[in-house]
């Protein structure tokens, strides 16, 4: 929503073949990162995650809101731990 939102703004309209355009030629700025299109409309970067759950202790849900517990390990300009294999070493006591 915040790269339509950039988009219309930087348009000034919801014509579509001027949004497409503006969308190709532009980066967004997003709470994801910046995020820019190709001519054909894919992304010039992936922005699709790899995370592998780490140390998860029980069925207690509220320890998913620790960052600690979810692990990027790709792409590697958002890598935030390693993978830990094999999973069973990953599991928490």
């Amino acid at each position: 929503m915040q790269v339509l939102q950039q988009a219309v703004e930087g348009v000034g309209s919801l014509d579509q073949p001027k949004l497409a355009d503006y969308l190709r030629s532009h980066t967004f700025k997003t709470v994801a990162g910046d995020i820019a299109f190709g001519p054909s409309g894919e992304w010039t970067e992936a922005r699709v995650l790899e995370v592998q759950f780490q140390n998860v202790k029980g069925n207690d849900v509220e320890q998913f809101k620790n960052q600690k517990v979810e692990v990027v390990i790709y792409p590697p300009g958002l890598k935030d731990g390693d993978l830990i294999y094999p999973y069973s070493d990953a599991k928490g006591p």
